[in-house]
């Protein structure tokens, strides 16, 4: 499909509401659309550097909003800490995830959608117990390490949900948006 304004101006709007619904109050950790973001852009975007930027983007918008009701004292979540440049190239790496979607089908899209958060699950657990980016202290052994994955598991499990609820939708509106049109038919 050919970009033209409609497409690119549906790609803004996706990343500026992921971004708005990540800083809504009570909504459960973890539980956002950033993953299903990076996996459907780099599935379906021609230009793989929009691809990778598109969840960052929705990730700095919504972590400036964090960061704003912080130091207005209306929330407790910090936009910005120590670290947070990990999550970053984490989250650009989830789109590499997208690229290994030859052909968009359900059982794909599912796959891929369970395999991106966990691979983040891995990869962002075993950097905090290795102390680097935040300073989380876990002793140095099989049982930190075990510490520090068993402390993730809430946020693991918001993910999945989140990734394969939002992949669905993102992957679902394109499915019906790009289909050709049955203009012919009778009613």
């Amino acid at each position: 499909m050919k970009p033209n304004k409609t497409i690119i101006w549906s790609l803004v709007l996706m990343v500026i509401v992921a971004a708005l619904y990540r800083v809504i109050p009570g909504r459960p950790a973890n539980f956002a659309p950033q993953w299903a973001i990076a996996i459907f852009g780099g599935a379906i975007i021609k230009d793989k550097r929009i691809a990778f930027v598109l969840p960052v983007i929705s990730m700095l918008i919504s972590d400036l909003i964090f960061q704003g009701l912080y130091a207005a004292g209306i929330s407790s979540v910090q936009g910005f800490y120590p670290g947070q440049w990990i999550n970053y190239i984490l989250f650009a790496t989830v789109t590499l995830f997208g690229f290994m979607i030859k052909k968009i089908n359900v059982t794909n899209v599912l796959v891929v959608s369970l395999l991106a958060p966990t691979y983040f699950f891995i990869v962002s657990n075993f950097l905090t117990w290795a102390g680097v980016g935040e300073f989380v202290e876990y002793s140095k052994d099989w049982k930190g390490l075990m510490e520090c994955y068993t402390a993730a598991l809430p946020f693991y499990k918001n993910s999945l949900i989140a990734t394969v609820a939002f992949s669905g939708v993102l992957f679902g509106s394109w499915y019906f948006i790009s289909r050709p049109s049955h203009k012919n038919v009778v009613a």
